[in-house]
């Protein structure tokens, strides 16, 4: 059975399936097109195919040192067996593709602990609140009570963005002052929490980068407030990361990763680039997973990440140059 009737097989019946498939559509189109251009004048996986092949992950965004790593590792592959064909190759790149992410699922359920405090993080401009309310929908759909803190006192508008989403969403915002000490609200939002039996507790941070000292002990204040009031806590740090803006993205996860312990990776806006091939090179750079991705403008567009499915989702039509 080939790798893409297995994938296949494995994705059919998945609730996220049809969502990843629109959600990525631009990075599918895209890939389809320059892969099946390749096809044309295929005579074997040679370098000029490779070479050509390394082009095309590299713009649509995987990274060099990860495109270079899927490549080596196809050229090995493609060299265990006799006279492969352009479609064999092809279900190789993907099979490799889904190797270079690995097994890992960061976690996003939290059964045993209450409340959980969910702490995110990312530059103005990543989609954070947007998707701190869509984590509010999710953790809703799934019968949690939730609360948001907009700790975000810096971004000039970004409390009054939080509380309408919240206020449409109809959950509590514990909220401070435009310019206030985010630490000191979100230990209100800690003591709220505590007081009136909610399940999971989102706190909205400013996302500052002009400074990464000042960055890093902001991050460091906030950890320590939130491990006063509530132990254990905070359970996740969750970077918001807009997939529009490719390797520099990535370069912004690595100052956080230096300012914070993140344990994982929310990208935004997928819907809306074809440079989808991010996912890879954060989890082979960065070594820390990507939890949710966010396919649409509503607060139920957001999903849980599945190689399974991304893989299925990019390659989709691709399967069949």
């Amino acid at each position: 059975m080939s790798f893409f009737k297995k994938l296949r097989d494995k994705v059919s019946g998945k609730s996220s399936t049809d969502s990843y498939l629109s959600g990525f559509s631009k990075t599918r189109d895209d890939l389809n097109k320059k892969i099946s251009g390749l096809s044309i004048n295929f005579k074997s996986v040679n370098k000029e195919f490779l070479e050509e092949l390394m082009i095309i992950l590299l713009e649509s965004d995987i990274g060099f040192e990860t495109s270079e790593k899927i490549i080596k590792k196809l050229e090995k592959k493609c060299n265990e067996y006799y006279n492969v064909k352009f479609q064999e190759a092809i279900g190789f790149l993907f099979e490799i593709m889904q190797e270079v992410y690995g097994e890992f699922k960061a976690e996003v359920d939290f059964p045993n602990t209450k409340p959980v405090v969910i702490l995110m993080v990312g530059v103005n401009g990543s989609g954070k609140t947007t998707t701190c309310a869509k984590l509010i929908k999710r953790y809703q759909d799934l019968g949690k009570r939730v609360a948001v803190v907009a700790a975000d006192t810096f971004r000039a508008g970004a409390i009054d963005q939080l509380q309408s989403w919240a206020e449409r969403l109809q959950v509590p915002c514990i909220s401070g002052v435009e310019k206030g000490d985010p630490s000191a609200v979100i230990v209100d939002g800690c003591r709220y929490a505590n007081e009136n039996d909610i399940d999971v507790l989102i706190c909205d941070t400013a996302g500052r980068l002009q400074n990464k000292t000042h960055l890093m002990n902001e991050l460091s204040k906030m950890k320590r407030v939130i491990a006063k009031e509530i132990p254990n806590a905070p359970h996740a740090v969750w970077l918001a990361i807009d997939a529009t803006t490719g390797q520099n993205g990535l370069q912004q996860a690595k100052v956080f990763l230096e300012a914070t312990e993140v344990t994982a990776v929310v990208l935004t806006k997928m819907d809306g680039t074809a440079k989808g091939g991010i996912v890879l090179g954060i989890k082979d750079q960065l070594n820390i997973p990507v939890v949710f991705v966010t396919l649409g403008e509503q607060p139920e567009d957001i999903k849980e990440f599945d190689i399974d499915t991304y893989i299925y989702s990019i390659s989709e039509g691709v399967s069949n140059a």
